[in-house]
């Protein structure tokens, strides 16, 4: 952990690549330094919202502490834009997504951009009052974004994606044999996958290959393996 302005916070590794300056975060995020950008995927908000809805027993907490790790991550990195690769809302609009539209109001002048996922269904005035701009993809210098990796552009013409959606992780062997399955960031040789912001999600077993970077997340710390 890290302590700014008296605040603690989670720690995070700085990573150069592709000649930019990324600071990954235990929190769940990359902040690209030269764009001053906050990158996250799969919030989910209005998850909990939807399953409690449906009769399933889930905690009412899940999106305020969701909200509260991003809420200390921008006023940590002081980002101008918060790009959120896929799934920053799940299903219908409910009580959920109207907590978010209070807790927005604290950054009135952070640009919140928005790659459609598969979740993200909600009509295009909910986004419009929520003050989210909604892509398809985003392009920024050589770095391609876009929720699902299957839908990069082809040919790739030296570009870079960073994808979401599949929310990855890897597991991890103990000396007594123990393994958990931990969240990470996958930096593979044709595009990187950010693990899942929210954390009400599952996760999807990598197989990282021998050329690839990876970046475990364990509670607070975060470490290269």
């Amino acid at each position: 952990m890290l302590i700014f302005n008296g605040i603690t916070y989670l720690e995070d590794v700085l990573y150069p690549f592709r000649g930019q300056h990324w600071r990954l975060s235990a929190g769940r995020s990359a902040y690209w330094e030269e764009e001053r950008a906050l990158v996250i995927a799969d919030l989910h908000v209005g998850k909990s919202a939807h399953f409690r809805k449906a009769g399933i027993a889930v905690p009412a907490n899940i999106v305020q502490d969701d909200l509260y790790r991003l809420q200390q991550l921008i006023t940590r990195y002081n980002p101008v834009r918060v790009i959120v690769v896929g799934d920053m809302f799940h299903s219908e609009a409910n009580n959920e997504v109207q907590y978010f539209k209070i807790w927005r109001r604290q950054f009135p002048n952070i640009l919140f951009e928005l790659i459609s996922g598969n979740h993200d269904i909600m009509a295009p005035e909910v986004y419009e009052q929520l003050e989210i701009i909604v892509r398809p993809y985003l392009q920024l210098g050589d770095i391609y974004f876009v929720h699902d990796q299957k839908d990069q552009p082809k040919p790739l013409n030296g570009r870079y994606v960073l994808s979401g959606h599949i929310h990855p992780g890897v597991w991890m062997v103990g000396f007594g044999r123990q393994k958990l399955r931990l969240p990470c960031f996958y930096f593979g040789g044709e595009g990187a996958v950010l693990p899942a912001f929210s954390a009400f999600t599952g996760m999807y077993s990598v197989e990282p290959e021998a050329s690839s970077t990876v970046f475990v997340i364990a509670e607070k710390k975060i470490f290269r393996v």
